[in-house]
């Protein structure tokens, strides 16, 4: 029984720790020092990260690759066995012919551990090829035909879930540069060996844009693209979503999932670099609260809930697609406040968090960048923040290139301990991939070496409350989890939760009327006590009917 010092103790611990849950930013990360992960004297741009589904600390990573004297054209092929801490590669994917590679690279690493790269031919190779690596990148297979449209950069994902019907097939999309510029859809059952005749997912009414692609549980295909105005510079100006049950043999499109207002274009301060805000996607793959739960990302501005400025925004769906929520801005920054928010990607990682990276200048002048992190453990409600660049770049485009060209896009991904993301930055005075891992126990204030948060349980709402009562669990590792409710005397009124649970992020909720053993409780000062193995915390409650 908690004795009425205890309950004072706990109360004070809990006051003094409440505002760690509290959305908004969360500060520098002491995370150490950015590095690039790849020096060279080539600009590396348009960077992605994937892990390997057979070894969480197998990392793939990939870029453009260019140089103007003499010309050179390729793509960047970098690894890392222990988690991003290390990396070893090539500013060349050495896959015959290799004169004739065209950058723009979609990445993946299958089911047997296979590393899978698609990207663009040169004359006379125009359209889509791949390449695919059994040794984790040191060597690349002679090129493989795709599709000979003409045609955008392809994005890749892997079905390596669970051993479903489609196990183990690769997937690739893309939009092609033909009316009425549908998503184009094309699969491999053999590690890139060969590649399915590709067909369209959708036929347009106005032309499509960009392309993402990921699979869900149970080998469900989520797929997401732009609608954008008939001119330049093709604004995007709603999201598209497909869906699959059959391993792409049919599809089930909604031309017009949710409207935006898109901010391609250029940004002036930032010496006319080109930016876009074309839809990225994940799904929630865990066994927690949110599983299934499906997220886009896009820059939008001067439609709600964005402001006057370039802001990040994400819609969710909670039922596979079906119908999606409104608009949800990722970064906290004052609305309206003239500061600048791009380029986002976002990855849910084991614990069912949604992570999303994005360059940031509310903390540098509006020429330069820095490169922030939001991370929401609540199915994307509220967020918290970290600038994780411990330094700033003024974006420059790099000539020769198309207007304002600086690469389009940066990425991140997880391993069991870390969230790993990538960026472009010319700090150096030429474009380059940096990162830095951020371990998981960061986000929760703990050493460095242990990914058990300070707090597992979050904060109760509403507070005081009337009658229902919520609030986040997070748990770290599966095991025996006891939610209890006492009044102010120690006396237990009531058990909440009594079970074993996985990892994840669960909501909980529960009316305070239901749990006192038939008595209505009386208004008052109550406390919710989480034990978990060896650990004990304590929540107050107020009841004010």
């Amino acid at each position: 029984m908690i004795n009425n010092f205890t309950i004072l103790g706990l109360l004070t611990f809990f006051i003094g720790n409440q505002a760690f849950c509290q959305p908004g930013l969360g500060g520098p990360l002491n995370v150490g020092h950015n590095f690039r992960i790849h020096p060279g004297q080539v600009s590396q741009t348009e960077v992605f990260i994937v892990q390997s589904p057979l070894d969480k600390n197998l990392l793939f990573s990939s870029c453009n690759t260019l140089n103007f004297i003499p010309f050179f054209v390729s793509e960047g092929v970098f690894s890392s066995v222990d988690g991003g801490l290390s990396w070893q590669g090539n500013d060349t994917c050495t896959g015959d012919p290799i004169e004739f590679h065209g950058g723009d690279p979609g990445i993946t690493i299958d089911k047997n551990g296979t590393f899978i790269l698609t990207r663009l031919g040169r004359p006379p190779f125009n359209g889509l090829y791949s390449h695919y690596s059994t040794d984790n990148g040191q060597t690349w297979s002679t090129q493989r035909t795709v599709s000979t449209d003409d045609l955008e950069r392809a994005t890749l994902a892997t079905d390596a879930l669970s051993p479903d019907l489609y196990y183990g097939r690769t997937y690739a999309v893309w939009i092609k540069f033909a009316n009425p510029f549908p998503l184009m859809f094309s699969f491999t059952d053999d590690g890139s060996g060969s590649w399915s005749v590709p067909v369209p997912v959708n036929n347009p009414s106005r032309r499509s844009a960009g392309g993402d692609i990921v699979v869900g549980r149970g080998g469900v295909l989520y797929t997401t693209w732009a609608g954008v105005t008939e001119v330049s510079p093709f604004k995007e100006i709603l999201v598209g979503f497909a869906v699959s049950n059959n391993g792409g043999q049919n599809w089930n499109v909604t031309e017009d999932a949710f409207p935006v207002n898109g901010i391609n274009g250029i940004l002036p301060g930032k010496a006319n670099i080109r930016v876009n805000g074309l839809p990225c996607i994940d799904t929630d793959t865990t066994n927690g609260p949110h599983s299934g739960w499906i997220y886009i990302l896009t820059g939008q501005k001067d439609l709600a809930p964005a402001g006057n400025d370039p802001d990040i925004i994400l819609n969710r769906s909670t039922d596979g697609g079906s119908t999606w929520s409104p608009g949800i801005r990722v970064n906290q920054d004052p609305l309206n406040n003239g500061k600048t928010q791009y380029f986002p990607s976002v990855h849910v990682d084991k614990f069912g968090a949604v992570n999303v990276i994005f360059y940031d200048d509310r903390n540098t002048t509006n020429d330069s960048s820095g490169v922030f992190l939001a991370r929401s453990v609540d199915g994307g409600d509220t967020w918290k923040e970290y600038e994780i660049s411990d330094h700033n770049f003024k974006p420059v485009p790099i000539g020769g290139l198309g207007q304002g060209y600086q690469g389009d896009n940066i990425d991140l991904t997880s391993t069991d301990k870390k969230v790993i993301p990538v960026w472009m930055d010319n700090s150096t005075g030429i474009y380059q991939i940096w990162t830095v891992p951020v371990d998981f126990s960061v986000f929760y204030g703990t050493g460095e070496n242990n990914a058990q948060p300070d707090n597992m349980l979050g904060p109760v709402y509403p507070n005081p409350s009337g009658e229902i009562v919520q609030c986040e669990l997070q748990v770290r590792k599966e095991g025996h989890i006891t939610l209890e409710i006492f009044d102010i005397s120690g006396m237990r009124v009531g058990i909440i939760l009594d079970k074993k649970k996985l990892p994840g992020t669960y909501k909980i909720v529960f009316n305070l009327d239901n749990i006192g053993k038939g008595n209505l409780l009386t208004n008052g000062i109550y406390f919710l006590r989480l034990t978990a193995d060896d650990v004990s915390e304590i929540r107050r409650i107020v009841l004010l009917r």
